[in-house]
């Protein structure tokens, strides 16, 4: 809704408030207050909680106003003004059902009589007052709610704003470095090391005399959970980080992984002890306020040089050239190991200095002079690395001296390092004090994500996964094939990729100024509310639904296998009719499973009307077929003309029926050969069907003799042999038919019942064979059919047959081709 359609709706409702009784729905304040009951508790909570925002984003605003120069305040004020938004839009979604409520109501009693009609029941007058004040009190409140988000949001741009002027006025900040500047800061130095010992010198009295056991409680818990996550990790993960020294010539894999988790672990796990320790003294109110920051700092300061160090050591390996992942010499693997540490503690102390200073409220020229000093340091070391000589040597020999950086990698150091230098002398400590810290701590940042993500790579290429520890595990203890092995090292892959980018991204976005805050809303953002032109999504309510789905989908599979295997089987109820319960139990249950997902992920079902729309027209045009063998599959699960193995002849096709599903049907015939014959087929065209009620059948086995035979002693035998097999049944009784005349034989039929028609083949083969050695033993003859063959020749021909004379004139009496003189070698 447009600003100047909510101002517009305002100016209506104070029209309307301010109207006489004279109006066509106007109410005086006297007749409001006669007949208008109770206000409606929806209406009264929203009321009260406008006025609450109203004021909170008041009070906002003054605390904008007083805290402009602090970065870390104006993100506490941005996070309450974004939940002040989230809130007046919750009481508008609130207010729309009322709102649609007693405009129904409205439309149910009608327009007002006109004048010269009767006139209506003083109740429902009443009634139509009622419901007027109540929708222009429901305008009135969400043209107040919507206004006051408007406030809100414009609150939150000037933060972000602010914030950003703040942090462009601070990087570009210019100090002027000259001998006085030096001779202040060594005065204010002087003064804050005589404060920062006397802090310090009263807080150990304080802990001695007053927190001797909360200090020492804190201690054992912090050291506690040290030891915890240590033996965990090397329980856990000790294969991970631990190399091998067994092995000479590493795999490329193998290198990696180990790089990437012997940093990321380590550094995890002091992380989480830093932390719990400054938990543990900040809860046992060891720390007091002054010293807090201090505190932090330092612990801060360890874990960055720590991280380093880790990550220095996996990539360089000074001490093991086999595992660097660099092609370095021994001698420039430690230089440059030696130089990223060192300026890791240069940075890391200037943070330190830097906490301690702002503690103590020293003059700012020492803080420009601390960083000034910490700049020019790490100036000085990225030049000095870059005049190193620390790539490996032609031969390849790690242990030989090693040669010059390239010149792509030199003269971009040299050019950083007096950049650095530069800008610190002309008086942009700060930005050089920024790009110093950033050539530490992100480059430390990106260069592990870049192994993890290598390492991902490497771990998810073809069959490399099972190589691996973990993959060797799983495959013994899961008895996982190769391919599903694969696919395990594929997902293994990009659980490193997330890994990385998870926990990279955050720590480079925080090094780069951002506030924890700030990933906190957009963490919250992302998994709740992601806005793409008027679509809205929720991540959280998407994950919910594919949630509610599979757990609908599990839920059905339960119930299709209790009814099959407990229900069904124990009432002995034939096996078409159990599979034809238990794919329609399928298809119901993954349909209410869809549904129920589709609407937990917050997914209008009337918004698919369009779809529906647009699908009815594609299934016009071009799914007919589709929707044809659809709807021919639920009839045939519902009428069941056939079912799961029965023996069914179609026009092209005769076997079992193996699977009936809501498109096609699985026949495997006598050759074990699957057919999938669409349902439509089965609906529209004749089937035949030899166990649809049951599976009685018929057998014919044709019989010819020869015409010497006794006709009636041949029926005898050949009902005594039916009589006598045990696989005819005696009612229907076995009958033997006289078919007729043969060309060479007299032709009779012994015809039986069987009791399952799926055995007839062997006992037609064992009633032929008994047919046979009966009549063999009786003397009856099985004649085959006889045909001669009459030539009708003149005398000529008949001598040339006969080999005798000449034929006609110019004939020979042989009757074989002469022979061909192309032929005949010379």
């Amino acid at each position: 809704m447009s600003r100047i359609h909510r101002l517009s709706l305002i100016v209506i409702a104070m029209v309307l408030a301010l109207q006489p009784l004279g109006g066509a729905d106007g109410v005086t304040p006297a007749v409001a207050q006669e007949i208008a009951p109770a206000r409606d508790k929806i209406v009264g909570h929203a009321l009260e909680q406008i006025s609450e925002a109203e004021k909170q984003i008041e009070a906002l605003q003054s605390q904008v106003e007083a805290n402009k120069s602090d970065d870390a305040a104006l993100v506490d004020i941005k996070v309450k003004a974004d939940e002040i938004i989230r809130q007046l839009l919750k009481i508008s979604v609130e207010l729309r059902p009322r709102f649609n409520d007693v405009k129904a109501r409205l439309a149910q009693l009608g327009e007002k009589p006109a004048e010269g009609e009767p006139a209506e029941a003083p109740a429902v007058t009443e009634e139509r007052t009622r419901l007027n004040a109540a929708r222009l009190e429901i305008n009135t409140l969400t043209g107040r709610a919507e206004d006051l988000s408007i406030r809100a949001s414009n609150l939150s741009d000037s933060i972000t704003d602010l914030r950003r002027e703040l942090f462009t006025d601070r990087l570009f900040e210019h100090t002027e470095i000259s001998g006085d500047v030096v001779d202040d800061a060594l005065n204010a130095f002087s003064a804050e090391f005589n404060d920062f010992q006397r802090t310090v010198s009263s807080w150990f009295s304080f802990i001695w005399k007053y927190k001797r056991v909360p200090l020492g409680t804190a201690v054992t818990l912090s050291l506690a959970m040290a030891l915890v996550l240590l033996a965990g990790e090397y329980r856990l993960f000790g294969s991970l980080i631990r190399r091998d020294p067994t092995v000479s010539k590493p795999a490329y894999m193998s290198r990696f992984s180990v790089a990437f988790w012997s940093t990321i672990l380590p550094a995890l796990a002091l992380a989480a002890f830093l932390v719990s320790s400054f938990f543990f003294l900040d809860t046992f109110n060891v720390l007091r306020p002054d010293i807090a920051p201090i505190a932090a700092a330092l612990f801060g300061f360890a874990g960055l040089v720590f991280f380093v160090a880790m990550l220095a050591r996996a990539v360089l390996a000074p001490k093991a050239p086999s595992w660097r992942l660099v092609r370095l010499s021994d001698k420039g693997a430690r230089d440059l190991n030696f130089a990223v540490l060192s300026m890791a503690v240069v940075n890391g102390s200037d943070y330190v200095l830097g906490a301690i200073s702002e503690t103590l409220s020293s003059p700012v020229v020492l803080t420009v002079m601390k960083s000034f000093l910490s700049s020019v340091v790490v100036g000085l070391i990225v030049v000095v690395v870059s005049f190193l000589r620390p790539m490996v040597a032609q031969s390849g020999d790690p242990s030989e001296r090693g040669r010059a950086w390239p010149k792509a990698v030199a003269l971009p150091l040299r050019i950083i390092g007096i950049g650095l230098i530069l800008l610190s002398a002309i008086g942009y400590v700060g930005l050089s004090r920024f790009l110093a810290t950033q050539m530490v701590l992100t480059g430390a940042v990106v260069a592990t994500m870049y192994i993890g993500i290598l390492s991902g790579k490497a771990i998810s290429a073809p069959n490399q996964f099972g190589e691996t520890r973990v993959g060797r595990y799983l495959q013994q203890r899961f008895a996982l094939k190769p391919v599903g092995l694969d696919q395990a090292g594929i997902a293994a892959g990009l659980l490193i990729y997330v890994f990385a980018l998870s926990i990279g991204i955050p720590l480079i976005l925080i090094s780069w100024g951002f506030q924890p805050r700030d990933l906190q809303i957009w963490l919250i953002n992302i998994f709740t509310e992601i806005n793409i032109g008027s679509i809205r999504i929720s991540i959280f309510g998407i994950l919910g639904g594919v949630l509610l789905f599979a757990l609908g989908l599990v839920a059905t599979r339960w119930l299709q296998k209790w009814l099959d295997g407990n229900v069904m089987a124990r009432s002995q109820v034939d096996a078409g009719v159990r599979n034809s319960i238990k794919t329609g139990v399928g298809y119901l249950g993954t349909g209410l499973a869809g549904l129920i997902g589709i609407s937990a992920a917050g997914i209008d079902l009337s918004s698919l009307a369009l779809v529906a729309g647009a699908l009815s027209l594609g299934i016009g045009f071009g799914l007919q077929n589709i929707v044809s063998n659809f709807v021919s599959g639920l009839i045939l699960l519902a009428e069941r003309p056939f079912k799961v193995g029965d023996w069914v002849a179609t026009g092209t096709t005769e076997g079992f029926v193996r699977r009936i599903s809501v498109r096609a049907t699985e026949i495997e015939t006598f050759q074990r050969q699957s057919i999938i014959v669409p349902n439509s087929e089965l609906i529209n065209a004749p089937v035949g069907n030899w166990t649809h009620r049951n599976k009685l059948g018929r057998i014919e086995i044709p019989v010819s003799v020869s015409y010497e035979a006794d006709p009636r002693r041949v029926m005898d035998l050949l009902m005594e042999i039916a009589l006598a097999h045990p696989g005819l049944l005696r009612n229907p009784e076995p009958v033997v038919m006289f078919n007729g005349f043969g060309a060479s034989s007299l032709d009779f039929e012994l015809r039986g019942f069987i009791g399952d028609v799926l055995g007839g083949l062997p006992i037609k083969n064992e009633l032929r064979v008994t047919i046979l050695e009966r009549f063999r033993a009786e003397k009856i003859q099985m004649p085959y059919p006889h045909q001669e063959v009459h030539l009708h020749l003149d005398e000529a021909d008949r001598r040339i047959f006969a080999g005798r004379g000449k034929g006609r004139p110019g004939e020979t009496g042989d009757l074989r081709e002469p022979p061909d003189d192309d032929k005949i070698l010379p």
